[in-house]
């Protein structure tokens, strides 16, 4: 018996997104940042009431908007990557739309910003300095 108090690989704190279409994030998850889905939860209707991906070592869970109660909402998530101009050529070619071109700034990062369909704003980023 496990004396854990969280899963296996889990981190202690996860975005939680709630999108109009949470199956299209999913796929651009996989596509645009590698990640690989965990587990998938549908109500009868088919849409997706909780669902996880994992993106190198932190645990997103995302779900389908249900209004009035669970309206979308539009969130912004940082990721750092190994090569932000791969994954920000990749979100484009998996259909988000761009927000900012990776470029260095005054800090050690490089970051662009792309927006996926489902509202959320995915900036990416991978240290360089």
């Amino acid at each position: 018996m496990s004396s854990s108090y969280k899963p296996a690989g889990y981190t202690s704190v996860a975005p939680y997104l709630i999108v109009d279409g949470a199956s299209r994030t999913i796929d651009f998850l996989v596509r645009a940042l590698d990640a690989v889905e965990v587990r998938r939860f549908a109500d009868p209707k088919g849409r997706i009431v909780h669902a996880e991906v994992r993106i190198d070592d932190t645990i997103v869970m995302l779900g389908d908007c249900q209004p009035p109660a669970w309206p979308p909402v539009p969130s912004y998530v940082h990721v750092y990557v190994r090569d932000v101009d791969a994954a920000y050529r990749r979100a484009l070619e998996a259909g988000a739309t761009s927000v900012q071109e990776p470029v260095k700034k005054d800090d050690d990062d490089k970051r662009g910003g792309v927006r996926d369909a489902g509202g959320t704003t995915w900036w990416i980023a991978t240290k360089v300095a």
